[in-house]
């Protein structure tokens, strides 16, 4: 299969290319990071809004940009002083997947654990006006993102699994492939985000030339989630279309408190942003991205492990002071929200408590 080829070789080239996650901190202040993707998706809105949440409760969390989930996922693994990522849900099964049988991707995989599941992305495809299905990319030049996004592995699988064959898979951002479209050197692009996502508000894209492509295939349906982008989700849009959409999930890795300096750092770290979003859920939802409305923190992917400094920062007993919180004592802690409860309950049902 060429595309697990392609993925897993750019996998561990990425791997061997990352810094490892040993050694001391050398930093006065420990750096606390989260990759996310580009300028104008959603990962980068989410990672600003934590990072805001974050501030108000006395934490730094810097938020990069990335290419996108692969890149994310390996910088949680190998990365120093990067302790959370988004990353796609259907890039974790294509990784457990092929862990099972290939070494190389069983040992970039080792020790990555469940944060908090996010919400479900859209699978976008902006096309020319006169192509109507995704049957009629069949021949045609089409962007899929660059090779260490999750938008390049769904793109691929999307159309093998519908057997659409373009004449043309352009590896280019989405950016890029924004401006390629729009000059007619391709015919559409793909690209996966929650929407609304910055990139279709741009007031280039006119309606009249161009469209969102439906994908109504029965296979994709069966593989992915249903998912629908609201009608004037877009100034391009006046009608609502229906689509497939994959869960987006942020990661960590399981660092040991009693390895070394670093670890005991970067736990507390995982500890103190899972905190952060457990409670000040409510306040994400009403002041984050519109996404956040979406998110159950209980909806956990099947057969990922939870993180133990996540645990540690679901505990009510949890200290962590923020702006407008109440003076905490051991005896007055924080009561514990239904968000959070649930979710711990989820945790303790698979790895116990």
């Amino acid at each position: 299969m060429r595309l697990k080829s392609t993925f897993t070789t750019r996998l561990l080239a990425l791997a061997a290319t990352l810094g490892c996650l040993v050694g001391p901190a050398q930093a006065q202040e420990f750096e606390k990071n989260i990759l996310t993707g580009g300028p104008s998706g959603t990962y980068i809105q989410f990672g600003r809004n934590i990072s805001e949440a974050a501030a108000k409760c006395g934490v730094t969390l810097n938020v990069h940009e990335s290419a996108g989930s692969l890149e994310n996922f390996l910088g949680v693994r190998k990365r120093r002083f990067t302790q959370l990522g988004i990353v796609q849900s259907d890039v974790l099964e294509y990784l457990k997947t092929f862990a099972a049988d290939d070494p190389g991707v069983a040992r970039a995989v080792k020790g990555v654990r469940i944060a908090f599941p996010l919400y479900n992305e859209e699978v976008h495809i902006l096309a020319r006006r006169d192509l109507k299905s995704l049957e009629d990319l069949n021949g045609k030049k089409v962007a899929i993102g660059v090779e260490d996004s999750g938008t390049f592995l769904t793109a691929s699988l999307v159309l093998d699994l519908a057997q659409v064959n373009p004449s043309e898979r352009r590896t280019i951002d989405a950016e890029a492939s924004l401006t390629a479209l729009l000059a007619g050197q391709i015919d559409a692009f793909f690209y996966v985000a929650g929407a609304p996502t910055e990139i279709f508000l741009s007031p280039r894209i006119d309606a009249a030339k161009f469209h969102l492509l439906p994908i109504n295939d029965a296979t994709l349906q069966a593989v992915y989630q249903p998912g629908t982008i609201p009608a004037d989700a877009y100034p391009f849009q006046d009608q609502a279309v229906d689509v497939i959409a994959v869960k987006a999930v942020l990661m960590t890795y399981e660092y040991d408190p009693g390895r070394n300096a670093y670890h005991r750092a970067s736990c507390k770290a995982v500890s103190d942003i899972t905190n952060v979003i457990a409670t000040r859920f409510d306040e994400l939802r009403k002041t984050g991205h519109p996404k956040w409305q979406q998110v159950d923190l209980s909806d956990l992917p099947p057969g990922w492990n939870i993180g133990g400094c996540v645990n540690a920062g679901l505990d009510p007993n949890y200290n962590l002071v923020c702006e407008g919180d109440a003076p905490a004592t051991p005896a007055q802690a924080a009561p514990d929200s239904a968000a959070n409860s649930a979710y711990r309950q989820r945790i303790c049902e698979s790895i116990g408590c």
